[in-house]
């Protein structure tokens, strides 16, 4: 005999069919509504150039949800919205990403790992709004989470490459791109550099080391979370850490302590652009909250006896004090400011550089801590940054990437150290508390690039080589007022890697780059690198003209 249980059941939610001949369009936002009112014009445009492209294949674009005229934007702007937003959408409905600005994954991935269809990301190519930053950053995610997607980006939407991949995706739901620039690591030889890298894996892998996170998962960026049973294999832990914990501390630091960096760094040349202002312009009392942060920063490491450390700043910090990228990249670099224990008796990491990973990226994190130690080892500047994958065009013959990151560049990567590094103001829409960059240009030289990423529930790195290159100073201009002239640039060469190749296959928004002292040594900093990695059980990918010298 059956009867009714008397309990309030839940309504259960149809889905509803896939239109004929219809592809969904959503865009991601930022979190911060002062980004996303300023990128909406620039999202409209490549909302029109995606339905043009798809309507000359004779299928029509239907948004996901109106944009909010109150808000004078269309931007998902958080997780919830997000679950929301997927609810109206068919889950075997073909489904568009569009991104033209900076994009918290976050809040799209819960709809995005669930949808049943086929997913299409794509970036417009252009420098005003961080985009293609957004884009592979969701990628990254996308990846992370063993979710298929493929993805376009077009600075304008009328070349072949854009147009007939819409069209493919529409008739097949898959593109493929180029990645004849990728191998897998070969048998290593037994080279001095190998045997270097492999003692120092064993190294780590028997002593450990501790990253150090002012708290996780900063801005959205799931793809820059790596799991304690995938890290820990490494030798490699977590000190999760609160950035209340940074902020109390810094309240400890007197003003004498703080005054006594900005001393330091004025006497080594460093220059601020100062104001009064505190909405708009850098003042002395933002600059003071950096030093303290500073000197917060370095005790807190020495209290939990840190290898490298992370500061996520973006949410939380962002509300109450200004932006932690001076100290960023005042910790990457090996001559910086002394700063004492509590007690006075030590300067820490005297004469060192603290493995910095800006925005708490812990693939940064794993790279930055191994090219410490194999930079060092090998007697180089062991000055390492992480960089934003901005934009890029061709000059003079050759395409140079538009590397920038929010101000955390190290002054060693400037020719004339900190004599060429500038503080701007960070800007209001991405800053409201202000603050000081490290702004400037980064000198020529040959360098290393990598990324640590997750794939198919394994850890995985592709290395390869470049070289920051000497523009005129007029290009150099042009090209930073295109995208944010108070942040750090680095024009950047990638040997043997085309635009499209590095897109296609990227992982993430950040690229890690560190000098060498030439072009010789950057190829044996490699072979070592490469070596360490593999001894730790990582998969290593050989990118572009990267070799592995045999002598």
């Amino acid at each position: 005999m059956t009867t009714t249980a008397p309990y309030q059941m839940p309504a259960v939610r149809e889905a509803a069919p896939a239109p004929e001949r219809t592809v969904y369009l959503i865009p991601s936002g930022d979190l911060r509504e002062s980004a996303n009112v300023p990128a909406w014009p620039f999202q409209q445009e490549l909302e029109r150039i995606v339905g043009e492209a798809a309507g000359a294949t004779g299928w029509q674009v239907q948004r996901g949800f109106e944009p909010d005229q109150g808000l004078g934007h269309g931007f998902i702007r958080s997780q919830r919205m997000g679950m929301e937003v997927f609810r109206h959408i068919p889950p075997e409905a073909p489904l568009i990403v569009a991104t033209a600005n900076w994009q918290y994954s976050h809040h799209v991935l819960a709809g995005l790992r669930t949808h049943r269809g086929p997913i299409l990301t794509v970036a417009n190519f252009a420098p005003e709004w961080p985009g293609l930053v957004g884009l592979l950053n969701l990628n990254g995610g996308l990846t992370k989470m063993g979710r298929e997607y493929s993805t376009l980006w077009t600075v304008d939407g009328t070349d072949d490459f854009f147009r007939e991949g819409i069209a493919t995706w529409i008739e097949t739901g898959s593109i493929t791109h180029d990645d004849s620039h990728v191998r897998l690591l070969p048998h290593l030889p037994g080279t001095a550099e190998v045997e270097l890298g492999r003692a120092l894996a064993d190294q780590l892998l028997a002593d450990k080391a501790i990253i150090g996170i002012f708290d996780e998962g900063c801005m959205g960026m799931y793809n820059a979370i790596i799991d304690d049973e995938m890290l820990n294999p490494l030798g490699i832990y977590k000190e999760r850490l609160s950035q209340s914990a940074l902020w109390a501390e810094m309240q400890t630091v007197t003003d004498d302590e703080a005054d006594a960096i900005g001393t330091w760094l004025k006497d080594a040349g460093m220059t601020f652009r100062l104001g009064t202002d505190e909405a708009t312009e850098l003042t002395e009392s933002q600059l003071r909250s950096q030093y303290a942060m500073y000197i917060a920063a370095l005790r807190l490491s020495d209290d939990f006896g840190l290898d490298a450390v992370g500061i996520q700043y973006q949410q939380g910090l962002k509300d109450v004090t200004a932006a932690s990228d001076l100290v960023e990249g005042l910790l990457n670099n090996v001559q910086r400011p002394p700063v004492t224990s509590r007690d006075g008796s030590r300067v820490l990491w005297e004469g060192k550089a603290l493995p910095n990973f800006n925005e708490v990226d812990e693939g940064v994190a794993v790279d930055a801590l191994v090219t410490n130690r194999i930079w060092t080892a090998m007697g180089m500047d062991p000055a390492t940054t992480l960089h934003d994958v901005r934009w890029g065009e061709e000059f003079d013959g050759q395409y140079v990437w538009v590397y920038e990151i929010s101000g955390s560049v190290p002054p060693s990567h400037f020719a004339g150290g900190y004599a060429d590094a500038e503080g701007w103001r960070q800007g209001p829409e991405f800053f409201p508390a202000g603050g000081s960059t490290i702004n400037g240009v980064s000198k020529p030289g040959e360098i290393v690039w990598s990324r640590v990423y997750i794939e198919g529930g394994g850890l995985h790195v592709d290395i390869g080589r470049g070289s920051v290159v000497e523009l005129p100073d007029e290009e150099v201009t042009r090209r930073k007022q295109s995208t944010n002239p108070e942040w750090p640039i680095a024009n950047v060469v990638l040997h043997g890697v085309s635009r499209d190749q590095f897109m296609g296959r990227h992982k993430a928004n950040h690229a890690q780059l560190v000098y060498a002292d030439d072009a010789g040594t950057a190829d044996r900093a490699l072979t070592a690198k490469a070596a360490l990695f593999h001894r730790l059980g990582m998969t290593v990918h050989l990118c572009g003209d990267a070799v592995i010298v045999e002598d």
